[in-house]
């Protein structure tokens, strides 16, 4: 939109927006946030030279956050498709930061909501083959909880509000199982030109929500 060269320069932007973006989080008290940062159909769809510079953002990103107060970094998505170099720091970032106690940050790299939810019902079923179950009993031991259990955010809460920026209202692959009672909320601001005003817009909309999980 402002006419450089590459779209590296919007990909820097929005990576130095998320410092600021995650002091917000922080300030006002979230727990857990989840930065959709690179998607497996990015990885299909872009050229490789945008790739290869989003790979070095990223893993400046993720070395910073992980050395940055006591906020935890964990990776969530598909490691095989990674380049190695990305692979091994959000793995170290991952290490680095498992006994923190602050800011849980979920960085989505590698992410598709289809293939999360395919990968663990893959997992269960092998977990269930390895101790002894047959067929006849499999069925018995898929469940709601059980396919949660092993989603990459086992353990976590499942997603109180989805903020969108860039004015677009779709769901992008985006953590569709852990968003099934999600509040969505649309900001026409692109990610590297969203203001304080704008999250506190998000949160105090939230606020006014009357939030009935299908009931």
């Amino acid at each position: 939109m402002r006419s450089l060269e590459s779209s590296s320069h919007g990909h820097q932007a929005g990576a130095d927006k998320i410092h600021e973006f995650l002091g917000w989080c922080d300030e006002y008290g979230i727990e857990v946030v989840t930065l959709y940062l690179l998607s497996t159909d990015n990885i299909l769809g872009r050229e490789q030279d945008e790739l290869d510079v989003l790979a070095d953002i990223i893993e400046t990103l993720a070395n910073q956050l992980s050395r940055f107060k006591n906020w935890r970094v964990k990776h969530v998505g598909q490691v095989e498709v990674l380049p190695d170099g990305l692979r091994g720091t959000l793995e170290a970032a991952t290490a680095r930061t498992e006994a923190n106690s602050g800011l849980h940050v979920n960085l989505a790299v590698g992410y598709g909501g289809r293939a999360e939810i395919t990968q663990a019902v893959q997992r269960l079923v092998d977990e269930h083959r390895k101790s002894g179950g047959d067929l006849d009993s499999l069925a018995d031991n898929i469940s709601v909880e059980a396919i949660a259990s092993h989603l990459y955010t086992g353990g976590q809460p499942d997603l109180d509000l989805v903020v969108r920026t860039s004015g677009e209202q779709r769901l992008s692959d985006f953590m569709i199982w852990q968003s099934a009672h999600s509040e969505f909320y649309f900001v026409e601001a692109l990610g590297p030109d969203l203001r304080e005003v704008d999250f506190l817009r998000a949160l105090r909309d939230f606020g006014r929500r009357q939030r009935r999980f299908g009931q």
